[in-house]
């Protein structure tokens, strides 16, 4: 013990550290502290901590999986572990956040100089080096885990209560600037505003100093497009580009070019620099999405890049050579390449827009499609003032009054870290934070492949955040905020081109260009990390579904709904009587219904209100649909895109235009004086970006995905703290939305009734692979929806009831709730005697009925098909539902895997005749059960 805290203090001296109060932490013995039992089946107490090792290194562990960081020289997380299977992700250090404010880009924490990537030795550790430029730690400590918005619980539609927050601890680490990051800050050579502008161009007239060189290959070529001078119109492989004479004295040549609709390759557009014996070209091809450098004899480098609606290109001019680099955002910019120059080797003219391979004015034989560019910006700049760094550390001083916190969160009985970041500005004047990556992990590459794939094998790391939008599936977190890449330090990997995706990232993909005014606090959006022990599916999903349980809690929230098609009292308040008689929860006047969300008039409000009262008075939850994207407001309030493009689905408004918050501000102002319970929101926003500069609520491009997304998440969330249930087809869950699409098309919905029954077993089937059944709707078109007349829809309800009892079998069997759109829940006794028999077995059953489910048979109409739920901390250990999809009796014997039951050696089976029976199990949990299953039959059964 006294060895370690004299390494601390150690540390702390060397440092320079503010370690003050800091508590004694355990040692940390993995072999005590490493969960034996499976989490996924059996009790285990797998509580958050933090320790310290004889090194002085800090582990934060709950058994199950562990992240070790070193505090010296700097903070950086050196290992990564599922500690179960033993399993560690980690092969490099690198930073544990990156930030840009103001323009100026910085590293938090990390540390340089490992000698290789693919793995990490303990030994190297000591000899690593801090950036010095990047933000250094100041202190640490350990807090329990607070809630991220406040949540109304509705007990009455859980299964069980559920804790919130989830519980759990978060470390935090504390960064300032010291003097020589300022100092090194200052040193950078390019820090590009702080040059001599020589000549500048915006293009908003064409200058005197531009010739233009325009291909007679197209009479629409052009470099002046519909009067905008620099929207090059031009087909693809013609050169259309403006030249001039170099300027004495130039040290850097930037072009900010949009591609637009261009779809060249070696003729897109970029710079080009004339010297009297060659001509060097770097340009962006929108064709591959790559930058190119052309030396003046060959192509050397080519880059891969993310699609993008801006790009910056570089040219630096030094004594010996000539450096190239690209920015997809004009702040962090990566190297192309260098091309050695001549002493006295002295451009005589530049180029900007489409050349061909060489640079020039030919064309291609192949002319290639219609395309348009934009050079928006152009720019020669000189030499930096003398006494450029003695006034830039003075002017940059106020960066070390800004605070960054790196919060990581892990939780009890759970394999998962969440992370995020938060800059509190102390400076006495606003800065902007530009972007930021709030987590850097280099980790091991899931496959050896040493040839070009077109498709990878990611790393065994389920990935999941806050900032997600635009559909239905996870895999849009990619489109959003995460991305595996290519590791440009990792040389020594098999892959031959070295792009290998083992680099996770996670960062907006444009923005968030957030103004922070003095005494206030950005934060980032959170990223959770589950570190898999298994590659096989079932194990994976059931790990991420008790995930998503556990950190967005309300999504177990189920209540038993019906889409009521018209909004008018008559109509809602039957649907109301219908839904208290037989046991349905929830009553949405659904789209086509005449519910106007919008509709703030008094009167709505009004009849809104006294239909929630009469709902409430019994025990029904009643809202309303509303629609916001996928549909055009006027040319003023939708989403500005560039020509050529549209938006995901097809029109939408800007959230943040003057319509966009008056919108939301009718949402609030309804639900706030009418007591309303339920908002069905559909066409949330889809992360369409708006390039207009007169929005109300943002400033440009670059900030308006990130305002749009936060004005929906804010009312989401405010909804979840006021027990507004939310259906919205996107997923929004960890902003507090209940439930979205299990998976379908609606056009489905219009297809023969024998044919929905099959088709919505399937997508139950796969839809719960990636949720828990309370997670996702269903639809029942009690009525015509969408076509398919009277085969297609089960009104009248008394003449249907064979279909009707297979669809709600099928539904409450799974535990999933479907929208049964129509007038009506019943038509006869009969009628409503089927619905509450079905309605009574789920909530007779809620508990495990809304577990998870474990995937036995597929269902294709050819045999039996059949789910398992599992809640091996419940009394019913199991619910094992069988379908007969045949006209014939299946008569035969079924092995069913009882594993994730929990249950060991035997199990009793109570069937749905209330008789029991217990059957053996062989030592993988098989059990071998005989069942008989009549035609277009259901039968299931209680495991205990």
């Amino acid at each position: 013990m006294k060895r370690t805290i004299l390494i601390i203090i150690l540390l702390s001296m060397h440092c320079n550290l503010c370690l003050w109060a800091q508590d004694s932490y355990p040692v940390f013995d993995k072999q005590k502290v490493t969960v034996q039992k499976d989490w996924l089946v059996t009790p285990v107490n797998a509580q958050a901590a933090l320790y310290q090792t004889p090194e002085g290194y800090l582990v934060f562990t709950n058994g199950l999986v562990s992240r070790t960081f070193t505090l010296y020289p700097n903070v950086a997380s050196i290992e990564l572990e599922e500690m179960q299977s033993n399993t560690s992700f980690l092969r490099s250090v690198r930073p544990e956040a990156s930030l840009t404010i103001d323009g100026h880009h910085f590293d938090v924490g990390g540390l340089d100089g490992q000698p290789i990537h693919n793995y990490l030795l303990k030994e190297w550790i000591p000899n690593l080096e801090a950036n010095p430029g990047a933000f250094k730690m100041k202190s640490y400590e350990v807090e329990k885990i607070k809630e991220r918005f406040p949540w109304k619980k509705r007990l009455e539609w859980m299964p069980k209560d559920l804790p919130w927050p989830a519980p759990g601890k978060e470390l935090v680490f504390t960064y300032l600037l010291d003097d020589q990051a300022i100092n090194t800050l200052a040193k950078r050579s390019n820090m590009d505003d702080r040059r001599k502008v020589l000549f500048f161009d915006n293009f908003n007239k064409l200058l005197p100093e531009w010739t233009l060189v325009e291909s007679k290959a197209h009479n629409r070529n052009s470099f002046i497009n519909e009067g905008k001078v620099g929207e090059i119109m031009a087909l693809a492989n013609t050169a259309v580009y403006a030249e001039q004479n170099f300027k004495t004295g130039t040290k850097v040549i930037i072009a900010h070019i949009n591609p637009g609709t261009d779809r060249s390759s070696n003729w897109g557009p970029g710079i080009g620099l004339v010297f009297d014996s060659k001509t060097i070209k770097v340009n962006y091809r929108s064709e591959s999405n790559e930058v190119a450098l052309y030396d003046g004899k060959k192509e050397r480098e080519k880059i891969k890049v993310n699609e993008t609606q801006s790009i910056w290109l570089r040219l630096e001019l030094k004594t010996d050579k000539l450096e190239t680099s690209f920015s997809l955002n004009g702040i962090d910019w990566q190297s192309i390449g260098f091309c050695g120059l001549n002493a006295n080797e002295i451009p005589r003219k530049v180029r900007v827009g489409k050349m061909d391979t060489e640079g020039g004015s030919n064309d291609y034989q192949e002319k290639g499609i219609e395309g348009r560019c934009r050079i928006e910006a152009f720019s020669m700049l000189g030499d930096f003032p003398s006494n450029i760094n003695d006034n830039i550390s003075s002017q940059l001083a106020y960066l070390k009054q800004i605070e960054v916190n790196v919060h990581y969160e892990l939780y009890d009985n759970l394999p998962v870290f969440s992370k995020w970041i938060s800059v509190k500005n102390q400076s006495g004047q606003d800065i902007t934070i530009n972007n930021f990556k709030s987590e850097i992990l280099a980790v091991y590459e899931s496959e050896s492949t040493v040839d070009k794939r077109d498709r990878w094998l990611y790393p065994n790391i389920t990935v999941e955040t806050d900032y997600n939008f635009g559909g239905m599936s996870e895999e849009y977190i990619y489109h959003s905020s995460i991305e595996w890449k290519k590791d440009p330090l990792y040389k020594t990997q098999v892959n031959y081109e070295r792009t290998a995706p083992c680099l996770l990232e996670v960062a907006p993909k444009i923005g968030p260009e957030q103004t922070i005014a003095t005494g206030n606090t950005f934060s980032s959006f959170r990223v959770w990390k589950l570190l898999n022990d298994s590659w096989e599916r079932e194990r994976k999903s059931l790990a991420y579904r008790r995930m998503m349980r556990t950190i967005a809690p309300w999504v177990t929230e189920n209540p038993i709904l019906m889409h009521v098609r018209s909004s008018d009292n008559e109509s809602v308040k039957k649907a109301i009587d219908q839904c208290a008689e037989v046991g349905f929860e929830m009553v949405i006047m659904t789209f086509w219904s005449g519910f106007e969300a919008e509709d703030d008039s008094p009167e709505n409000i009004n009849r809104m209100k006294k239909l929630a009262d009469y709902a409430r008075s019994k025990n029904i939850a009643l809202g309303g649909y509303s629609l916001l994207a996928s549909r055009s407001i006027d040319a003023e309030n939708d989403v500005i895109l560039p020509e050529g493009q549209r938006p995901r689905f097809g029109n939408s408004p800007c959230v943040e235009s003057e319509w966009g918050q008056e919108y939301f501000r009718k949402l609030y102002n309804l639900y706030e004086k009418t007591g309303l319970s339920v908002f069905e929101h559909d066409g949330s926003y889809p992360g369409d970006l708006c390039y207009s500069n007169n929005h109300p609520g943002h400033k440009n491009v670059s900030d308006s995905q990130w305002k749009q997304f936060k004005r929906v998440a804010d009312f989401y969330k405010w909804c979840r703290s006021n027990g507004i249930y939310l259906n919205i087809p996107d997923l929004y869950f960890l902003n507090g939305s209940n439930k979205t699409g299990m998976g379908y098309r609606e056009a489905n919905w219009s297809l023969p009734r024998a044919q929905q029954e099959i088709i919505e077993r399937q997508n139950i089937y796969d839809g719960t692979w990636s949720k828990t059944p309370s997670m996702g709707w269903m639809f029942v078109p009690l009525v015509e929806y969408q076509g398919g007349g009277k085969s297609a829809t089960i009104e009248p309800l008394k003449d249907h009831l064979p279909h009707y009892e297979q669809r709600l079998a099928n539904l409450f069997g799974a535990g999933v709730q479907a929208c049964y759109r129509g007038p009506q829940l019943y038509d006869t006794p009969e009628t409503k005697e089927l619905v509450m028999k079905w309605v009574n077995f789920y909530k007779k059953h809620r508990e495990i009925l809304d577990s998870d489910i474990i995937h036995v048979r597929r269902p294709d109409g050819r045999d039996y098909d059949a789910i398992l739920h599992v809640n091996p901390g419940g009394k019913e250990k199991g619910l094992l539902m069988i379908y007969n999809p045949l006209d014939e009796i299946i008569n035969r014997t079924l092995k069913v895997n009882l594993y994730y039951t929990g249950l060991i050696d035997k199990a009793t089976l109570i069937f749905e005749d209330g008789k029991s029976m217990i059957y053996p199990l062989n030592n993988k949990g098989d059990l071998l059960l005989p069942v008989n299953i009549k035609a277009r039959g259901t039968t299931w059964f209680v495991i205990e």
